[in-house]
């Protein structure tokens, strides 16, 4: 729930908003400038009482369906946008690779700050969650102005993974069928489906690995790497999941020797 200050900022930002649009139809003299909440609302598509209570900073929790129709009835910029959804303490349903919803488990952010090998968390959505320096340095492109930086999205769509991992076909429907399985625990999460949605339009690989229906348990074992420039590595891969968070996955890489793997 946003503090309320937070609260406070974005009902002055939604009614600054407001009153600089120019009324689809002026009619006669009008009190206040720009729209008027009944207007707003009925662009919106959502209860004036919603956008009443919004500009009042009123301790209410509007779902991100609602502030994504506000936002669009307000015809705001991406960077409006985004600022409204931070205001507001929600995701964009529209951006499924926002800032992560998610923070990482205590025990996952500990277990990967305390490791030295390469060690992350994802989320239910495969969003990276926690990394530490040596998986930073490992997976190339994957942070670089990244405030979520999605594994999904990495591995389908930078052309750093292509280069990073061998057999990237191979790997790549491997990494797919692991999501899968994951995604039959969540496929009513809007995020997790937009992740879906969103690589399905930008990927070809991808919408066809979907559409393959390939299902496999996330498991260990032998994990190459052609790094640009730590050249040829190898890993045993571990990955555990948060006791308490079953939707949370702790992933790390023990150094080991050469050999071809599948997986990330």
């Amino acid at each position: 729930m946003p503090d309320e200050e937070q609260r406070r900022l974005l009902g002055a930002f939604v009614r600054a908003r407001r009153e600089s649009i120019a009324p689809d139809q002026p009619a006669g003299r009008r009190r206040t400038p720009g729209l008027r909440r009944e207007e707003l609302a009925a662009r919106a598509g959502i209860g004036s009482t919603w956008v009443a209570w919004i500009e009042q900073g009123r301790a209410v929790r509007a779902s991100a369906e609602t502030l994504a129709r506000l936002a669009d009835g307000l015809c705001l910029t991406a960077a409006e946008r985004a600022y409204l959804f931070t205001l507001a303490g929600r995701g964009d349903p529209a951006d499924p690779f926002a800032a992560a919803r998610h923070a990482a488990p205590p025990a996952i952010a500990a277990a990967v700050a305390a490791l030295a090998w390469p060690a992350y968390g994802l989320d239910r959505a495969w969003t990276v969650c926690a990394a530490n320096a040596a998986a930073r340095r490992l997976f190339v492109g994957l942070f670089e102005g990244e405030e979520a930086p999605n594994l999904l999205r990495y591995i389908f769509t930078h052309p750093a993974a292509r280069a990073l991992l061998p057999d990237w076909p191979g790997r790549s429907a491997r990494v797919l069928a692991e999501f899968r399985r994951d995604y039959g625990r969540a496929p009513g999460d809007p995020q997790v489906r937009g992740v879906v949605a969103w690589l399905r339009l930008h990927s070809e690989a991808f919408r066809a690995g979907w559409e393959r229906q390939s299902v496999i348990a996330r498991e260990g074992g032998e994990r190459s790497f052609c790094h640009p420039v730590d050249g040829p590595l190898a890993f045993t891969q571990h990955t555990l999941a948060e006791v308490e968070r079953g939707d949370f996955r702790l992933v790390f890489l023990q150094p080991g020797s050469a050999s071809a793997g599948a997986g990330v």
